[in-house]
């Protein structure tokens, strides 16, 4: 049932998607030219324009790019009606619960090996190699407290469960296997001091020291600006949400080199490099562009990376 619920949800993405013109699109289908999804996100808009800049490094081709999307969802629907042809980040536990409508997997390699092959499958795609980064919930607390009391692990918080004060999503506490219920039964404990709120008031509340612990996102930006750490989920509670492009096989056939190109940018940026890419963007009020182009200039464009592929100045210059 769960399965079929999903299917109609992404059916109709799909149809509204098409039926009406949303700023930015148009049927990349029509166009010689690769048109790049992003969610409504500063991840997705940095890795959004992290792919663009890259493609047209190597392919002879100014690409397009979709921007603001506001789910999963609708960016698997740009792919799947033509207005797009890449995704510039997608989420392993997401798509694999979302557009599959699979039960979730805690088991980091076996959730992305259901992904590719079930987009392959099912909608003609290629989920490439994670960027080596995964944007998951998570736990963390003031890197002082961390140091003094010896924090590293969520199991690590037991001790003081009847104390410390924990800032948590709302929607979480009733979220359905990793929610509080998975929690508790996952971690065997629960706490005396739990204070549901919008998830980005958790950091704040706990830079004011109003909380102890906060439930964020492995990634944000606010780890670094807040000076946090972040605990390992060393019962392995939530799936994993490892980020990486998607691409359609028609444009992938079109332009052979967007496998090279995705290759390229394969296991290159870590949680606490997407946190910083994250923070640049937001502390210091930067367009997304200028944080990626900045980004892909100081590790130039990876052209030293495996596979070799010539990039377009030098094709020009020739």
């Amino acid at each position: 049932m769960k399965r079929i619920i999903k299917s109609i949800l992404a059916l109709i993405s799909v149809v509204l998607l098409s039926s009406c013109s949303l700023p930015g699109l148009s049927n990349a289908a029509d166009s010689d030219t690769i048109t790049i999804a992003s969610l409504g996100s500063t991840e997705a808009e940095i890795m959004g324009f992290i792919v663009e800049g890259m493609v047209e490094h190597y392919i002879p081709i100014d690409a397009n790019r979709i921007t603001n999307l506001g789910s999963s969802s609708m960016n698997h629907a740009a792919l799947q009606t033509g207005d797009a042809n890449v995704a510039s980040v997608r989420y392993t536990g997401t798509s694999l619960t979302g557009e599959l409508g699979q039960e979730p997997i805690t088991d980091p390699q076996l959730a992305l090996e259901k992904v590719v092959k079930g987009f392959e499958k099912e909608f003609d795609q290629t989920w490439y190699p994670t960027y080596g980064f995964a944007n998951t919930y998570a736990f963390m607390v003031r890197r002082e407290d961390a140091e003094e009391l010896g924090l590293e692990k969520v199991s690590d918080l037991e001790q003081y469960a009847d104390t410390f004060k924990v800032g948590v999503d709302n929607s979480w506490l009733e979220r359905e296997g990793d929610g509080y219920d998975g929690f508790v039964q996952t971690y065997g404990f629960d706490f005396d001091n739990l204070y549901p709120m919008a998830i980005g008031l958790v950091y704040t509340a706990i830079a004011n020291g109003e909380i102890d612990v906060a439930l964020g996102y492995s990634t944000d930006g606010r780890i670094i600006s807040e000076d946090l750490k972040v605990l390992e989920d060393d019962r392995h509670l939530f799936p994993p949400y490892d980020a990486s492009p998607v691409a359609t096989n028609e444009i992938r056939a079109k332009y052979p080199d967007l496998d090279k190109v995705m290759a390229k940018l394969a296991g290159v940026i870590s949680n606490e490099e997407m946190q910083r890419l994250n923070f640049t963007a937001d502390n210091y009020l930067l367009e997304p562009s200028t944080v990626a182009k900045e980004w892909l200039l100081r590790h130039n464009y990876f052209e030293d990376k495996e596979p070799y592929l010539e990039p377009v100045r030098k094709k020009e210059v020739e």
